[in-house]
């Protein structure tokens, strides 16, 4: 069964987490998806409460992970053959870790999107207000 990432694509950190995960991840029925492009997969995933605006989403089958745990859950599998992904597997596999970490990333995603102009919540136009 084939694992799906859906990232977003306006934050380069995501966007090359998941082109990396991809291309040298170990995982060849890893599937990405910038869920900042496609609004009817966002709007079926808000259905189901997970949203975009508050974390990666991994989906396999009708199992889903959101935020920290999407992310556990793929670093828990990744086979890398790359240094960098290995060592970012190596710290986010194990779910307590990758908890506490999250919100780092999170912070990261925030503080690039505003960088670019881009909105938080990839439903929303323009920039987020304080």
């Amino acid at each position: 069964m084939s694992l799906v990432l859906v990232y977003d694509g306006g934050c380069p950190f995501c966007r090359h987490f998941a082109l990396r995960s991809e291309l040298v991840g170990g995982l060849p029925e890893l599937q990405i998806c910038d869920g900042r492009a496609d609004h009817s997969l966002r709007t079926q995933l808000k259905a189901r409460g997970l949203d975009l605006a508050r974390g990666a989403v991994l989906l396999e089958g009708d199992q889903a992970w959101h935020g920290a745990e999407a992310i556990a859950e793929l670093c828990q599998r990744l086979q890398p053959s790359d240094p960098l992904l290995a060592l970012l597997g190596q710290l986010f596999a194990a779910p307590p870790r990758s908890r506490q970490l999250y919100p780092l990333l999170l912070w990261a995603r925030r503080t690039a999107l505003q960088w670019k102009g881009l909105p938080e919540d990839p439903d929303q136009t323009g920039l987020r207000q304080a």
